[in-house]
């Protein structure tokens, strides 16, 4: 009769086969919304997809979800194409997604976003490290493809505008998917051969997929580590990569990277003709001014009459000799009156006079202190003679002396009372020289 059961696993394992078998759910279109999105550390993303009645349990592996150029967030609307299995640990149906990409948005712009945003979020495009373009550079590296329009563009116009320069083109792919990791690698290049005062990197224009490759990180980490320079000049001039916001420079199209890169040797003809002009005219009027100045100096009176304009200056230098003798006399006099001032000060304030005062002062202390305690010695051995003669009046022994004596009880109390003690009870008696030992014969008790 048990044999008409089956277990949990074998009715879940048939579940699955038949769900496996069906071609329907081989190869499922689905759009909705992501809801419970978790992207494990090992690289599998689990999600809810839901609409408006319903939901789905869903998972993308990371052999499929490292192929997305989006990160899916929750409440992004998706569309997603992918197999429905079941799940045999848990006996539930779920979604297994090959494919995902945005719903009503192009994941190629999404990803732009997102990326943008990273990196904005990481600094690459604050101005701190944007690097200076050299003004006139010797060398100059230009990668992109060595077949393109925009190659001949950047050599043409740099030949015509400054062809003293030395260029060198570094070739890459541009597009494809081997494009980033090769303007990477050129990116690297040239910066270990650092023999480059300025780098273009760029292309002529397309779609945003043709232009991908200006888009992807790695290009982004490679511009923003390069130590050399780098003008980005990718497409058309509405064109904007990831690589424009990220380069030191960015350039509305190749030909105007050129421009950028190097000045212009007409224009610096020009400008050399004006500074030499310039340079000229200034030279000439110095020569002038130098010119009347030496006629001035040749008219003079010192050049005319210098034995004259000699003896002169030989009369002051006595005169001004004489002023500084009596000057430093008069100074001399006064410094002196005043040190003997402060000598003077000084010696009433000197160590030795402070001493002698400071001596006398001890002294005159002294005999304030011993004066003050000999009247206190004195005034303490007068009342203590007061109290001693206070204490022998009240002292027992100088009242025996008086003929007076103490008994005491048998067991040494002093005997106040005829109550203490009984008939034949032995009592001692102190007097002034000894002890009478004693028995009471008779009690006779009298009024107080």
């Amino acid at each position: 009769m048990s044999e008409k059961y089956l277990t949990v696993t074998a009715l879940t394992k048939y579940i699955k086969r038949k769900i496996d078998t069906d071609p329907h759910l081989r190869d499922v279109w689905l759009k909705g919304e992501i809801s419970n999105f978790k992207h494990h550390s090992r690289g599998h993303m689990y999600l809810t997809i839901k609409d408006d009645q319903t939901r789905i349990q869903s998972v993308m592996f990371a052999g499929n979800n490292r192929y997305l150029k989006f990160t899916p967030e929750n409440g992004m609307k998706v569309l997603i194409k992918g197999e429905i299995s079941v799940f045999e640990m848990n006996g539930q149906y779920q979604l297994y997604i090959k494919q995902m990409e945005p719903d009503g948005i192009g994941s190629l712009y999404l990803a732009i976003e997102q990326l943008k945003d990273k990196l904005r979020k990481q600094g690459y495009f604050e101005e701190v490290y944007k690097k200076e373009i050299p003004a006139y550079p010797t060398s100059i590296g230009v990668i992109t493809s060595p077949t393109g329009a925009a190659v001949r563009d950047i050599i043409t116009t740099i030949k015509r505008r400054y062809p003293i320069v030395q260029t060198t083109v570094i070739p890459v792919l541009v597009q494809g998917k081997n494009a980033s990791k090769s303007i990477r690698k050129a990116i690297e290049f040239a910066n270990e051969k650092n023999i480059f005062d300025v780098l273009i990197v760029g292309r002529g224009g397309g779609s945003i997929e043709e232009l991908w490759s200006f888009n992807e990180e790695e290009v982004a980490n490679a511009i923003f580590q390069s130590q050399t320079p780098i003008i980005s000049a990718v497409g058309h001039e509405t064109d904007t990569t990831i690589s424009d916001y990220v380069a030191d420079l960015r350039a509305p199209t190749p030909t105007g990277a050129a421009e950028l890169a190097v000045p212009s040797i007409y224009e610096l003809r020009d400008k050399l003709l004006i500074k030499k002009r310039a340079l000229s005219r200034a030279v000439h009027n110095q020569m002038e001014h130098q010119q009347k100045m030496l006629n001035r100096i040749t008219q003079s009176y010192a050049f005319r009459y210098p034995k004259q304009l000699l003896q002169q200056r030989e009369q002051e230098l006595d005169r001004l000799q004489e002023s500084l003798y009596k000057f430093s006399r008069s100074n001399l006099q006064q410094n002196f009156h005043f040190y003997k001032q402060i000598n003077v000060r000084l010696m009433n304030q000197h160590p030795q006079k402070q001493l002698e005062q400071s001596k006398k002062e001890l002294k005159q202390l002294q005999k304030q202190t011993v004066r003050i305690i000999t009247e206190y010695a004195e005034r303490s051995n007068l009342q203590l003679n007061q109290m001693i003669e206070k204490l022998s009046l009240l002292n027992p022994l100088e009242i025996m002396k008086r003929g007076f004596a103490i008994p005491y009880t048998s067991d040494g109390k002093i005997i106040k009372s005829s109550k203490q003690v009984a008939v034949n009870d032995n009592i001692s008696i102190d007097v002034e020289d000894g002890k009478l030992n004693c028995r009471v014969l008779s009690i006779e008790e009298g009024e107080k």
